[in-house]
């Protein structure tokens, strides 16, 4: 290979080696169903996709945009163009966002970005949507530095990155904090730019914003879900340190095994102390920059750790006053300014080091030194390898599902799935705890439970539809009384409903896994109302996606491809 091309061949071969090896289970057929990953062969385009009528929308605008995807590709293949995308992209830009010369650097911040306790834990979790926020703050952090640095096009790339984080309400939070803290000031017209770029991402965030407004849904949540979805420790050094080394998740069922050693802890103290000298570094590279990004940083960290006892009360206080406040409950889902900043520092901090040791010992020593440093992470977590050690595996839907569909399809109406369970352990995914596909599997609206049990606790939904059919069943009432024209049922002796519960009902399919019965009293299904207004936000978001991506397709620049271009920097071992 040409040593010109090997700067911008590098990065590319390490992000796709990285998925390769993280993501090798998606070679076999089938569907990864794990948690809020659900993925089914086609998902219908639906009211409830764009602005759900009872129900918060943490699912919009995705869910609508695997549905309009689904309308061109198989779901197995969308799952897995999302997943390669999540991997390669965090890796590709992370290692363009570095700012050096030398390869191996780029090498060792794609590995400190893309191999991390906080992709592992949020895939295990199956936040797919989150974590393309993930992906995309590497590349929204290089577009607004090209904007304050005056380079071509770099408002339109601002806007292209943010987009995809925007897809779930929480990644629309973390770009629209992420431009509102990096980009105001230091340049000329900074003003009206940045007014600008403010409103197109929140114009990005509008389909889930005005879907919110439109909802029957309270928008206030049950604080008792603050202790439930706290941070928590992984091993003897405490929370802070886990979310230091960018784990802690609420979850315990989704952390990997790796992360118990007794080891962590000190592999988690080294990758701080290089990060330290790399974010010195990185401020004499970029002597604007660095405090804004460490302050976001900073403010992302501290909102990780908000619902450990300290913080605990505000924020419960919060959430059951403020409506929308619910969002903070999972703190630790905000730490992803911190891991880049983390990652830009570990890079930063290997290339000073192993360039302080080939001024005294030679080269050599110091290129072991940066891949000593990319293989760190991987020595950290190992178990992120080949699908989080098979926990990624893909499965098939049973038949029933398909039998099922096509007898709603054929008259549809409301469906009402039992158990009423938001979250279900299925015999034929290996017991793996996965959200009900229902809603995503059938072209009707579906009536599901939307509290959350998180060990002991039950942490309260907000729909109130919901509310009334839980009261039905606690009750022992016939569910007919709700006006549901279905009722699905997971077939499986523990599970099955009391009689009295199925009274009025009558039988139209029973297989091995899934029964379906029809209330032949049904009334027409519940009016939505208002759904016009999200439906507009949805249309506004979208053209100015397009719109920016025409503008950059027109200016036939080159910009996204490569690492980045950067000045000789002294104290840069190329």
């Amino acid at each position: 290979m040409p040593r010109r091309l090997v700067p911008h061949v590098v990065p590319h071969a390490v992000a796709a080696a990285i998925t390769a090896v993280v993501l090798a289970p998606l070679a076999r057929p089938g569907y990864v169903l794990r948690y809020d990953m659900v993925f089914v062969p086609r998902q219908p385009l639906s009211w409830e996709m764009v602005a759900p009528a009872d129900a918060l929308p943490r699912a919009v605008p995705l869910d609508a945009l695997v549905s309009v995807a689904n309308l061109v590709a198989p779901g197995w293949l969308v799952q897995r163009i999302a997943l390669v995308a999540v991997v390669y992209l965090a890796a590709l830009g992370m290692a363009r966002l570095v700012p050096t010369g030398r390869t191996l650097t780029r090498v060792a911040g794609a590995f400190a970005y893309a191999w991390t306790p906080y992709l592992a834990e949020r895939l295990l979790l199956g936040q797919w949507g989150l974590l393309l926020a993930y992906a995309a703050l590497p590349w929204l952090v290089a577009a607004v530095r090209d904007v304050r640095t005056g380079r071509s096009g770099g408002l339109a790339r601002l806007v292209l990155a943010a987009a995809p984080a925007a897809v779930t309400p929480t990644g629309g939070v973390i770009a629209f904090g992420t431009v509102a803290v990096l980009l105001p000031g230091g340049f000329a017209g900074w003003r009206r730019v940045t007014v600008a770029a403010l409103g197109a991402v929140a114009a990005l965030n509008a389909p889930w914003l005005v879907a919110a407004t439109t909802s029957a849904a309270g928008g206030r949540s049950d604080p008792d879900g603050i202790a439930a979805f706290a941070a928590r420790a992984e091993n003897w050094g405490g929370v802070w340190t886990a979310l230091a080394g960018t784990g802690g998740i609420w979850n315990a069922q989704t952390v990997p095994v790796s992360r118990a050693s007794p080891l962590v802890p000190v592999a988690t103290l080294v990758l701080l102390a290089v990060a330290v000298v790399g974010v010195r570094e990185l401020r004499r590279r970029w002597p604007g920059d660095t405090g804004r990004l460490g302050l976001l940083a900073v403010g992302a960290f501290l909102l990780a750790g908000a619902g450990t006892p300290g913080g605990a009360p505000v924020l419960r206080w919060l959430v059951g006053a403020v409506p929308g406040a619910g969002l903070l409950r999972d703190g630790q889902k905000f730490l992803i300014p911190y891991a880049v900043l983390l990652a830009l520092g570990v890079a930063l901090g290997a290339e000073v080091l192993a360039g302080r040791l080939a001024g005294r010992l030679d080269a050599g020593t110091g290129r072991v030194v940066l891949v000593a440093a990319a293989l760190l992470p991987v020595a950290i977590l190992p178990d992120l390898a080949f699908g989080a050690a098979g926990a990624l595996r893909p499965v098939r839907y049973p038949a029933d599902w398909n039998a099922v569909a096509a007898q709603v399809a054929a008259a549809p109406g409301e469906v009402l799935s039992l158990p009423f369970e938001g979250y279900q352990r299925y015999p034929w995914t290996g017991g793996t705890v996965v959200r009900d596909p229902t809603p995503r599997y059938l072209d009707s609206p579906v009536l599901m439970n939307d509290a959350l049990r998180v060990g002991d606790v039950t942490v309260d939904g907000e729909n109130p539809r919901a509310a009334r059919a839980r009261a039905v069943l606690d009750s022992g009432g016939p569910v007919a009384e709700l006006g549901v024209r279905w009722v699905l049922i997971r077939r499986e002796p523990d599970v099955a409903p009391p009689a009295p519960v199925l009274a009025g009902l009558r039988p139209v399919f029973a297989g091995p896994h899934l029964e379906l019965w029809e209330n032949p009293a049904a009334g027409p299904p519940p009016q939505a109302g208002r759904r016009w207004p999200a439906a507009s936000a949805h249309l506004v978001a979208a053209g100015i996606v397009i719109f920016v991506l025409a503008a950059l397709l027109r200016s036939r620049r080159r910009s996204w491809y490569g690492p980045r271009t950067h000045q000789p920097e002294e104290g840069s071992h190329g």
